[in-house]
């Protein structure tokens, strides 16, 4: 079998090891054994996302998620879906900025299935991709786009703040869904163009994970992506980088129906795979990460200006990360106080740093997740995945806990010091349009 090298490493979390193996046609595979359960999870990461879409045509990389289920050279209509759970597995597949992913846990007996019907949508997807199947799934993605992003209270909040932390031009100013206009203007061609760039062998990762024969399973990926020819057309995505900080505070107001105001920002934070990302992590789950957190205590219980408060991390490899801060407002509370409330928390945690305790629960919180992570099959999968496609090491999965609890408090208080600013973040306040808000008055008059 025509294959490329072949690397184990033994790595820090609990034993778990990966070996990689690489195709003629440049598909690299990584495998890992764990046979406490007869499951297997196949995942299979393509090295496209909406950071490679041109203005215009934005949101084909989260239509193409969609059309890969919808019939390929052996595999009619909806048998993909069929197929899997028919063997009792389970499946999916998501869009974002920097991957689109596909997968599937299985019994460990029909890991042969799942291998056979991802290299029929990657060998031969275009002989089923016709004009109907198409407008099927574009009207599929904008009902999407109503229900999930549209007609929801703050459903388009994501959205707005990206546009505003990354500017018009660059590769992440729109994110994965797409716009309306954009969706319609796709065209079949547009569509097979896309595929045959980026759902090429040679531009990604699929990762096999569970109670497998290692020499079994490489004998049929190399019977069914072997013969998978590789695609050289591929661009480098547009750069991504960007100052370390914004340099001002940019601001929205948006009046909506929304039920009650609040208060959100996104700040930009480093690149995911470096030492001072990892400090920021721990920097935001210090601050607002679940009701132990210094935002939940001071606005939710002692000031009770809000209902909820916290901080979340969107990990970027190709551009800074965000760090994203949300805070829903109880009753009457105005958002310039939270505000001044929140500056005040973020201003003294930069000035002091984290206490001994503090550190210690955020490593251990961080940890318990990224083990919690590698424990499943699937979680595993695509954890060795993201870490081949944007990093080139799977490796790095395996040793990603180790990282965090190397971080020491001054690392963490420097990040939140560097980062956590007033001039560093896109703010957007949310107003209840007024008959939302007299409405909320009725029933606060109501409940007295």
């Amino acid at each position: 079998m025509p294959m490329g090298h072949t690397a184990t490493e033994e790595a820090g979390s609990g034993g778990l090891t990966a070996t990689e193996h690489r195709l003629a046609n440049g598909l690299r595979v990584v495998l890992s054994e764990d046979h406490l359960t007869p499951v297997a999870a196949v995942c299979l990461w393509y090295d496209v996302g909406s950071r490679h879409e041109v203005k215009g045509r934005t949101g084909l990389a989260h239509l193409f998620e969609h059309l890969m289920f919808q019939g390929s050279g052996q595999v009619k209509g909806n048998g993909h879906f069929e197929l899997v759970q028919g063997a009792g597995g389970s499946l999916n597949g998501t869009t974002s900025f920097e991957r689109t992913n596909y997968f599937e846990t299985m019994p460990a007996h029909e890991l042969e299935l799942a291998l056979w019907l991802e290299a029929d949508r990657m060998g031969s997807l275009l002989v089923a991709l016709d004009d109907e199947s198409l407008e099927n799934q574009r009207d599929v993605v904008k009902n999407e786009r109503r229900q999930r992003y549209d007609n929801v209270p703050y459903g388009t909040a994501f959205e707005k703040l990206t546009a505003m932390a990354y500017p018009d031009g660059h590769p992440y100013h729109h994110t994965p869904i797409g716009s309306m206009a954009d969706l319609d203007a796709a065209s079949l061609e547009d569509a097979r163009a896309f595929f045959r760039t980026y759902y090429a062998p040679n531009n990604a990762v699929l990762s096999i994970v569970g109670d497998i024969d290692p020499e079994q399973t490489l004998a049929w990926v190399e019977k069914y992506f072997g013969s998978i020819t590789s695609h050289d057309g591929k661009q480098p995505p547009r750069d991504g980088s960007l100052p370390e900080t914004i340099g001002e505070q940019i601001r929205t107001v948006v009046e909506e129906d929304v039920p009650s105001r609040a208060l959100m920002a996104a700040y930009r934070l480093p690149h995911d795979g470096t030492r001072e990302a990892d400090a920021a992590d721990l920097a935001l789950t210090i601050l607002g990460g679940g009701e132990s957190s210094r935002l939940y205590n001071r606005l939710v219980r002692r000031d009770r200006s809000a209902v909820a408060a916290g901080f979340g991390l969107l990990r970027l490899a190709g551009a800074p990360s965000l760090g994203w801060l949300d805070v829903k407002a109880s009753g009457g509370a105005e958002v310039p106080a939270i505000e001044a409330a929140v500056d005040e928390e973020l201003a003294r945690f930069a000035e002091e740093g984290p206490t001994p305790a503090e550190m210690e629960r955020a490593q251990a919180q961080l940890e318990r997740e990224w083990l919690d992570r590698l424990a499943t099959v699937s979680g595993r999968a695509d954890e060795l995945c993201r870490f081949a496609v944007l990093f080139g090491d799977p490796q790095l999965a395996l040793t990603a806990v180790q990282r965090v609890l190397e971080i020491t408090p001054l690392e963490v208080q420097a990040a939140a010091k560097a980062r956590l600013r007033p001039d560093n973040r896109a703010v957007l306040v949310y107003e209840p349009t007024a008959q939302t808000d007299a409405a909320g008055t009725e029933e606060e008059e109501a409940a007295k």
